[in-house]
């Protein structure tokens, strides 16, 4: 788990395209808040697996949204459960669990529907609160650090300087 971390902060401050991190970021926290017992969260990973995004900053938001996902069951049933009950679409429902395979989605769950359909609400706007953010980070937070004692001595620390020289081995 550090690793990641450590590449993270690196690609953070680095020369690293900030769409890919905040892509992962957002693909991250929609696979994250998703539960993982069914083939729609599967088909979602392969399909973000073939998207250029940073790969450390992806198993971070993975494991926050996690560890999110549980807190957030209630809503995510809320919402599931509307979505499933529009009466529009309840034969397009049906059909759907007629065709083979299709019901290994567990798209008629409603935390399973909630999480997807909330992960991909929020997509668009951590995307761009993602961005907003390596823009400071990379304006103020990386300066000050380059400049100040303190930066200076935490990088010196052995075990800092042990994580980076096993995270830069990689």
């Amino acid at each position: 788990m550090i690793k990641p971390l450590v590449k993270l902060f690196n690609a953070l401050g680095a020369n690293t395209n900030p769409g890919e991190i905040a892509h992962a970021m957002s693909c991250g926290i929609l696979l994250g808040l998703m539960p993982k017992n069914n083939l729609l969260w599967y088909l979602v990973l392969v399909f973000i697996l073939f998207i250029r995004i940073n790969k450390p900053a992806y198993a971070v938001s993975l494991l926050v949204g996690s560890a999110l996902a549980p807190l957030l069951d209630p809503a995510f049933d809320a919402i599931g459960y509307a979505f499933l009950t529009v009466p529009a679409f309840s034969g397009f429902f049906g059909t759907l669990l007629d065709v083979p395979f299709v019901a290994l989605t567990k798209f008629n769950n409603t935390i399973v529907m909630g999480a997807f359909l909330a992960g991909i609400i929020l997509y668009v706007p951590l995307y761009f609160l993602c961005r907003a953010l390596i823009f400071l980070w990379r304006q103020h937070v990386v300066p000050f650090m380059q400049k100040s004692k303190l930066g200076k001595l935490v990088v010196k620390l052995p075990l800092i300087s042990k994580i980076a020289g096993l995270a830069g081995g990689n």
